[in-house]
């Protein structure tokens, strides 16, 4: 028998600046945590990478140190911590899965502090600062949404956000919200008018995630100047029909508060009946690289 929708669920997205000491950075994280849990959020995000400074700016061996096992000392700490305050925590992690072998991934705990389910990300970006292909392994986990005690939601992470095969699938297998643990930011150089052009497409591609697959999508940004990026924070929610229900500041550390009913699911969905009308009997070609040549 299927679950129904839960009403009236409050997300909390911590959108933060983190520092160079990992032990300070969660920490803070916990104090957040706890003040979101105090104003009543029942599912908590962290922004991606949250313990440690956005190291991928270099290529450098010593940053692996950084790396560590799921389970491991971070959700050795959250865990307790989901439990006590009864919340769903989704917090990204640089994982050290073996010797050589490195993961961009999010833990969600459940309200009982067990594992709900982890997400490795799929797509790893090089771009110029955004040197990731060096540390992560390409996850091999799949688009898989995850059940916890108060719904059953989909993560994906940062680089995924662009793609919209990522987010159908997730919506696919049930999830009524898709969470986006994010690291992005502006390099250098760029006019003011690029910097608008590149967040409002980091925006509107969410959206549109939102509208497509009838969900609720959640961006968690981290903030602040790092080297040689600025985070832009902007950190939101958006409705199933796309509509931004709350969104933080770009230039300061923020704890977004957001109610959202997955009971609007339904009503958008019996709207826009996109899932209905999808033609997969002639999708075939999407497991191509590309079709001409």
């Amino acid at each position: 028998m299927s679950r129904p929708p839960l009403r009236n669920l409050r997300l909390g997205l911590v959108q933060s600046a983190p520092l160079a000491d990992p032990s300070e950075n969660v920490k803070r994280a916990e104090e957040s945590i706890r003040q979101a849990a105090a104003q009543g959020a029942q599912l908590i995000c962290l922004p991606e990478l949250f313990r440690t400074p956005y190291f991928p700016q270099e290529e450098t061996a010593e940053h692996f140190e950084f790396a560590e096992p799921i389970p491991g000392p971070t959700t050795e700490r959250l865990s307790p911590l989901a439990r006590e305050l009864e919340v769903v925590l989704i917090a990204s992690l640089f994982e050290r899965r073996a010797a050589g072998i490195y993961h961009n991934t999010t833990v969600v705990l459940d309200t009982d502090g067990s594992t709900a389910g982890i997400y490795r990300k799929m797509h790893i970006p090089d771009d110029p600062l955004f040197f990731e292909k060096f540390y992560f392994t390409p996850g091999d986990l799949g688009f898989d949404a995850i059940e916890t005690a108060v719904g059953r939601i989909g993560v994906l992470i940062c680089w995924d956000q662009w793609f919209p095969e990522a987010a159908r699938l997730v919506a696919l297998d049930g999830a009524e919200i898709i969470f986006y643990p994010t690291a992005i930011g502006w390099l250098d150089g760029e006019t003011e008018s690029e910097n608008a052009a590149q967040r409002e497409a980091w925006i509107t591609a969410q959206r549109a995630h939102a509208i497509s697959n009838g969900v609720f999508v959640a961006a968690v940004n981290r903030t602040g100047r790092e080297g040689k990026l600025s985070f832009f924070g902007s950190s939101f929610v958006a409705d199933p029909q796309g509509r931004m229900i709350a969104q933080a500041a770009m230039d300061r550390e923020e704890l977004l508060l957001v109610d959202c009913n997955p009971a609007r699911i339904e009503q958008e969905r019996r709207a826009w009946p996109f899932l209905r009308d999808r033609r997969i009997d002639a999708y075939g070609d999407l497991t191509r690289r590309y079709r001409r040549g």
